[in-house]
């Protein structure tokens, strides 16, 4: 359809140079033959020679008209020449040409290209329009036609009936070719199919299936360089892995039912260690009421006593001497009723510290500040039993820590030592740096402990010699130091004249907060108060 289209575009300009040459030379003269009528629309329609020969005059369009005549009658292809102001009736334009004149004079087109039934056959119709030129107006000028107006249009209308015959001939060819392309495709692609899908699919299905059954063989029959292939040694090695894993389940059911009988075994032991659960909780329910025993027993006495003395019948008999005996008793109720209050607050300290229910508070801190300030609230104590302290204690150790529970350990371990030390003897506190830990020991000149009780010594309610107290320092001290993944023990001195208590903090990297920049007040506070610290303990 593009061809005849173009064709019927070249026929067109073909058109056109004859006419423009024809108007160019003003028309040509033709011989007249007998059927030639000159044109009644010219001046001089009609020549004659000097032998006689007549001849007429041919305009442009009596040309165009009489050459579509020719191409009409070979059966090629016809023209037309027309116009919506018509000179000759002829021209008059059909309904497609009206058509197209309307839209060339309102400028909406420049070709139009239908096709149509005349005669009962299928023509291509083609139609341009002829814009006037110079050459023109000699003869349509008094029509009030300008220069560039639209004359009229040619329209060419060029059968189709071997241009359809071979396009259905192309299209039987296509279809043909086609049917053929798309069977040659499908047994390719069955083929292919078979070879490289159905076939592996078939064989990694049986895998399963013998997989299934427990016959299956690791390995890789499929070598088809694709997916499938992946597929396959995927699978092989996941055959593989699961036999593993049931080997291994089997070992493991049978370790499993041999460890069964072994528990069932230690079942019947059960008892014995319910025995001891219970052998631990009545010592403990023991040691508590032992040490509450004490100061109720003395709270009681005093009851008694005072009971005794205010009642009615010696009311009246109150003198200076009972007066002050009934204020001692006071005094001995209220020193037990505090032994009580401290030793249950100490017994929940301990069972929270135990139990994973302390609160803690973790800050970077100076580990000498906090040596250095308990020694300060101990100095007054020790000096009265003519216990003097000497401290090699350097004026920074970096730590993490919940100070007020190492304040409490120290307290602890210090007020032990002073306790079981003799009046007069030395106390010696060390602490240094190690690595990545800061090491704190305590030497006091006390009873040697024996290699038996330096674990003993730091359980609950365990005590040495007949020294007051509820035996839950240490052990206090132990679940603190346990809370900040530390190390807490004694050992004997080198010179087998007492004990070293010793605990091991892991060491923090120094920051702002622990800071000993003069600027800082605090850190400046603490520098002072281990220097004065030092100075007494020295002194």
């Amino acid at each position: 359809m593009g061809q005849i289209e173009n064709k019927a575009r070249i026929i067109f300009r073909q058109i056109i140079i004859t006419r423009q040459w024809i108007a160019d030379h003003g028309g040509i003269f033709v011989e007249k033959m007998p059927w030639t009528k000159p044109s009644p629309y010219l001046e001089n329609p009609e020549i004659k020679d000097v032998s006689g020969k007549r001849y007429v005059m041919q305009t442009p369009a009596m040309v165009t008209k009489e050459l579509s005549q020719y191409s009409k009658d070979k059966e090629l292809y016809w023209f037309h020449i027309t116009s919506l102001k018509l000179t000759n009736p002829d021209n008059a334009p059909d309904a497609f040409e009206k058509g197209a004149l309307q839209k060339f004079d309102k400028g909406e087109a420049v070709e139009i290209i239908s096709t149509d039934t005349i005669d009962n056959q299928e023509f291509l119709r083609y139609i341009a329009p002829l814009y006037v030129k110079e050459s023109c107006l000699k003869c349509h000028s008094r029509q009030g036609y300008r220069i560039g107006d639209v004359r009229g249009a040619i329209s060419i209308s060029i059968p189709m009936a071997n241009t359809l015959a071979e396009i259905s001939g192309n299209r039987r060819d296509m279809i043909i070719a086609g049917v053929l392309t798309v069977a040659v495709l499908i047994i390719f692609m069955l083929t292919m199919i078979k070879r490289l899908i159905l076939s592996p699919m078939n064989t990694l299905k049986d895998s399963i299936n013998k997989f299934s059954e427990g016959q299956y063989s690791p390995g890789n029959p499929i070598k088809t360089g694709d997916e499938f292939e992946d597929l396959n040694h995927t699978f092989s090695e996941m055959a593989r892995t699961l036999t593993g894993y049931h080997d291994d389940l089997n070992d493991k059911i049978r370790d499993a039912t041999r460890e069964l009988l072994e528990t069932n075994m230690k079942l019947q032991g059960a008892n014995s260690l319910l025995n001891e659960a219970n052998t631990r909780k009545s010592d403990f329910v023991v040691g508590v009421s032992h040490e509450l025993r004490t100061p109720l027993t003395s709270i009681k006495g005093a009851m008694d006593y005072l009971s005794v003395k205010l009642s009615p019948e010696n009311a009246a008999n109150i003198d200076r001497n009972t007066v002050e005996d009934i204020s001692i008793f006071f005094e001995v109720i209220k020193k037990n009723a505090e032994r009580l209050i401290r030793m249950v607050t100490t017994i929940l300290d301990l069972e929270r510290l135990e139990t994973g229910t302390h609160e803690w508070h973790f800050m970077d801190s100076n580990l000498s500040y906090l040596i250095a300030e308990t020694l300060t609230a101990l100095k007054v104590n020790a000096g009265e039993n003519g216990i003097y302290f000497t401290v090699a204690v350097p004026e920074y150790l970096p730590v993490r820590v919940d100070e007020d529970r190492i304040r409490q350990v120290l307290t602890n371990l210090i007020s032990n030592a002073m306790k079981f030390s003799p009046l007069g003897s030395e106390i010696t506190i060390v602490a240094r740096m190690e690595s990545e830990y800061v090491i704190t020991e305590i030497l006091d000149r006390g009873p040697v402990i024996g290699p038996g009780d330096t674990e003993r010594i730091f359980d609950k309610f365990y005590k040495s010699g007949n020294k007051e107290g509820t035996g839950l320092g240490l052990a206090i001290c132990r679940s603190i130091i346990d809370g900040h993944n530390g190390v807490i023990g004694v050992v004997t001195r080198k010179d087998a004249t007492g004990n070293c208590f010793y605990f091991k903090l892991n060491a923090s990297a120094p920051s702002s907060g622990a800071s000993q920049s003069p600027s800082d007040g605090h850190a400046s506070h603490q520098q002072r108060l281990i220097e004065i610290t030092q100075r007494m303990a020295n002194s």
